[in-house]
């Protein structure tokens, strides 16, 4: 892209800058924008995605049709589905009237879900459908609509691992990935920072009638050193109170410290963590995994004992072989358990086989601060707890009648 057409797209959009990163990614959305491809924008939250498609949709040939910005985070999960696919009268309580939806509204248009990673599974079925031929059913409708609406999403979630988690769709994210497009966050954008300091403060100076701040040039330094969690809406926030509450104008190192934040979690960089990085977290939450599936194992392994006793027993009492069962008792049965069978007398059948080491790790507290953390993870919703764990929605409830969790 020629680098007047560039100057003239960041003016008409206010967008201040001249990271290559920036450029970059503006230019994959002009190129994109004369197409029906849909965009997957990924970016730390405060970056600045929201401008790329609105730079798409008005270059685009539906620039004259409606465009909607939707963030799929802020919506509960419950309504979610009423408010893009629409519902009829009466489908839920609160139905009052008919609803077309944002898809049913934005026919021909533009949509823009941000925060896209938040979606339930079950509305990305439904987004899916959309995305692969236009169709989509509203909530308690029995027909099926269409609609030709143009997507384009953003995240600022790892969507692959929302995949390797079960929390997002990889044939969705394919789908939605068609053209990617990486906003850069303010950290990396070196001199940038300076001037979108500058602007911020010039839009203050402007709205409230008062002297503009200047940064010396050592505290331009401390400024670019820093590592802007929040991106650039942090920056605006902090440019805004040194507006406001600082008496100098002339901004110093030592002005501009006493408004940037000074704890070490703000401070440092957001790590992101490679498969090989050791985790003690993880290797936490694995044992309670083990030791909760040890736990069903040695349950199974009780009640195979038990059978086998009721065999043995049957067989010294001289049981016909019409009784016993279909498959016979060899010593193989015997010899697949882990502990030998002792000698049955009358007080070794009255008491219940017990494994002493696997009692001892006390495994009904590890079951239970098992499922009370798969539980707080998925805000208390038991079939994603299920899932996580690897077992049934009954064995879960079972389990939460076991430990008295069920109420």
């Amino acid at each position: 892209m020629k680098t007047t057409e560039l100057q003239s797209i960041k003016q008409r959009y206010n967008i201040v800058g001249n990271c290559e990163a920036l450029n970059r990614a503006l230019d994959v959305a002009l190129q994109v924008a004369p197409t029906d491809l849909s965009v997957l924008i990924v970016g730390e939250s405060g970056v600045g995605k929201e401008i790329i498609p609105r730079v798409i949709h008005d270059n685009s040939p539906r620039r004259r049709e409606k465009y909607f910005a939707i963030n799929c985070g802020s919506i509960p999960e419950g309504t979610i589905d009423s408010e893009l696919f629409g519902h009829v009268k009466g489908s839920f309580t609160g139905a009052i009237n008919d609803s077309p939806g944002y898809f049913g509204v934005a026919n021909k248009g533009t949509l823009f879900l941000d925060e896209v990673g938040e979606l339930p599974m079950a509305t990305q079925a439904r987004l899916l459908r959309v995305l692969e031929n236009g169709e989509y059913i509203p909530v308690g409708a029995t027909e099926v609509r269409k609609t030709d609406v143009r997507i384009v999403a953003a995240t600022n979630v790892n969507i692959r691992q929302a995949i390797s988690e079960g929390r997002f769709r990889e044939d969705l994210y394919y789908r939605l990935n068609q053209v990617p497009v990486q906003m850069p966050s303010l950290r990396e954008r070196g001199e940038d920072i300076v001037l979108l300091f500058r602007l911020f403060a010039l839009q203050m100076a402007e709205k409230y009638r008062m002297d503009k701040i200047v940064l010396t040039d050592e505290a331009k330094h401390l400024l670019m050193r820093y590592k802007w969690p929040g991106n650039v809406r942090q920056l605006k926030n902090i440019t805004e109170q040194i507006s406001i509450l600082s008496t100098e104008r002339l901004i110093t190192p030592e002005i501009l410290a006493r408004f940037i934040p000074q704890d070490q979690e703000t401070t440092q960089l957001a790590t992101i963590r490679n498969e090989g990085e050791h985790s003690f977290e993880n290797e936490r939450e694995i044992l309670y995994k083990i030791l909760f599936e040890l736990r069903s194992n040695v349950n199974d392994m009780r009640r195979e004992m038990s059978t086998l006793k009721k065999q043995i027993e049957d067989v010294q009492v001289g049981t016909p072989a019409s009784n016993l069962p279909a498959t016979p008792l060899t010593p193989s049965h015997l010899s697949s358990l882990t502990t030998p069978l002792t000698p049955l007398t009358e007080d070794a059948e009255a008491e219940e086989y017990v494994e002493p080491e696997l009692e001892s790790l006390n495994l009904n507290d590890l079951g239970r601060q098992m499922l009370e953390k798969a539980l707080e993870r998925n805000g208390g919703n038991r079939k994603k707890a299920a899932q996580e764990l690897g077992i049934s929605d009954r064995t879960l409830y079972r389990r939460l009648k076991q430990y008295g969790m069920d109420k």
